[in-house]
């Protein structure tokens, strides 16, 4: 019974995050900088925010917390889809609240999107999107 239990409980944890999925109207991501519309030069800091979830690394896994990723490029993830690692997911597992980010120059769209420990998306309620323009 006890193997039981040990083998069940990292997925009964999982299904506790994603049954958090939905987010409140007092939960949001936000973008501290840049603004919306900003023309950079690369490298360019990026400032997260977030209101009424709290920080936490992957692999923690508890209810109304998670960490950032950045998605270059992409619209926010489903909720309850498990953000990918490449190079248009950035992710900041360690509950990091700022970065640089080196882009060539272009137009942007910079996504930003919150989620559990196990880097599974709540969904668009938490994530936000600006553009930038990098000379």
């Amino acid at each position: 019974m006890r193997r039981l239990i040990m083998a069940v409980a990292p997925a009964l944890l999982l299904l506790a995050g994603c049954a958090q999925m939905q987010a409140a109207p007092d939960k949001m991501v936000y973008f501290v900088e840049p603004k919306d519309g900003a023309t950079l030069t690369s490298p360019f800091k990026v400032v997260f925010g977030v209101k009424g979830m709290a920080l936490d690394p992957a692999g923690d896994i508890k209810p109304d917390s998670g960490h950032h990723h950045l998605l270059i490029n992409l619209d926010a993830t489903k909720a309850g889809e498990g953000i990918p690692v490449d190079d248009t997911h950035i992710h900041f597992g360690k509950a990091q609240t700022e970065t640089e980010v080196k882009l060539p120059p272009g137009n942007y769209k910079l996504t930003m999107q919150f989620a559990n420990g196990a880097h599974v998306s709540y969904g668009p309620p938490m994530a936000a999107t600006i553009r930038v323009t990098v000379k």
